[in-house]
């Protein structure tokens, strides 16, 4: 049986059956824990017209959540749900999903504003869908967050660097990063698309590569052919020769395992914040993100006269209007527009002083 002690805190149960994970704590014995999960499989055992769950311990509910978001989305986001859960573990552990109240999540998030609005917002945003969650497969009956509203938040245009700031940050890079970075901002592709990519992707004789997304609904890992540039050609040329047999994607680390003590071969992971904030100070540029790259790379076409649709197809996205959020050029319709106030309002203020030095 899976059972085992957490110094501090007790035993508790954790097996999984047909494919779903259940897990019960904190017991102050061994024994106590191998009760309840005896009494756990037993229940489970029954045939399903025995037993009509209507809530279910509120821990229980968070790792199915867990495993299918592992399942259905990007290694990023269940990260970032991974750790976001850790907060509401630590708070609600010890009780069922119906115990937990609208004012018990709303205090939470009260607290989690001081941080700011934008990490309550994302605790409401996770919570909300584990609940819903719960909902649809009918293991629970009761959602504690459904009259909870967003925070405001101030809004602000996101800074996107020019052309040459990204050329100055290039400059200062080493090989590596340098070509990690240009296949960033040449294919306009997220992070986790590039750290995906493998050489078998790429087709090098035709000038184009295939980028994976989990960011579609139903989590379908959904691919789009993207055209390569001229320079992300050439790197990606010199990279192939220099390729290891070990590894088949084209950006990869190198480190060693700290259980077995072997050197592993792995696809990029995570974001390298540090590496490019190091980067902008040293270029001495305002610090930006890799996905800025991204908004640079579409704001770039657009003020080049760039169908949307065209636009919309290389940044994969499925939506029109995700698309135009990421367009920060002022487009002529609107400077159009300004000048014809600019123009009414210069003709206004003529012909009032026209008709006043006429009554003079």
């Amino acid at each position: 049986m899976s059972v085992y002690s957490v110094k501090d805190k007790g035993w508790r149960y954790d097996f999984t059956l047909k494919g779903t994970r259940h897990t019960g704590s904190w017991f102050k014995t061994k024994k106590e824990a191998r009760t309840a999960e005896e009494k756990r499989r037993e229940e489970l055992a029954k045939p399903k017209e025995e037993t009509t769950p209507t809530d279910m311990a509120f821990l229980d509910l968070v790792n199915r959540r867990l495993d299918h978001v592992k399942a259905y989305n990007s290694a990023t986001h269940y990260e970032t749900y991974f750790y976001t859960a850790r907060g509401w573990i630590k708070r609600w552990q010890d009780q069922m999903c119906g115990e937990i109240s609208e004012e018990m999540v709303r205090d939470f998030l009260l607290e989690r504003s001081k941080v700011s609005a934008y990490t309550a917002n994302r605790e409401l945003r996770y919570l909300r869908a584990t609940f819903n969650f719960g909902k649809k497969r009918k293991l629970i009956f009761f959602d504690p967050t459904e009259g909870i509203e967003f925070m405001p938040v101030e809004r602000r245009l996101r800074y996107i660097p020019s052309p040459a700031d990204i050329e100055k940050v290039f400059s200062v890079a080493d090989d590596e990063i340098r070509h990690y970075l240009t296949a960033i901002s040449d294919t306009m592709g997220r992070v986790s698309e590039i750290n995906r990519l493998t050489w078998e992707d790429v087709d090098l004789e035709n000038g184009n590569l295939v980028l994976y997304t989990r960011k579609k609904r139903g989590g379908h890992l959904t691919p789009r052919k993207v055209p390569l540039t001229a320079r992300l050609g050439e790197i990606l040329k010199l990279r192939f020769k220099k390729k290891k047999k070990s590894s088949p994607w084209v950006f990869y680390a190198s480190y060693e395992d700290w259980k077995t003590k072997k050197k592993v071969v792995a696809p990029f992971k995570k974001y390298r914040r540090t590496i490019l904030k190091t980067l902008c100070k040293k270029a001495e540029v305002r610090p930006f993100t890799f996905h800025a790259l991204r908004h640079a790379g579409a704001s770039i076409m657009d003020h080049n006269n760039v169908p949307l649709a065209a636009i919309q197809r290389i940044l994969g996205h499925e939506n029109r209007t995700t698309t135009e959020i990421y367009l920060h050029t002022m487009r002529d319709a609107e400077r159009n527009a300004i000048e014809v106030y600019e123009r009414a309002m210069e003709k206004s203020h003529t012909e009032s002083h026209t008709e006043e030095k006429i009554t003079k």
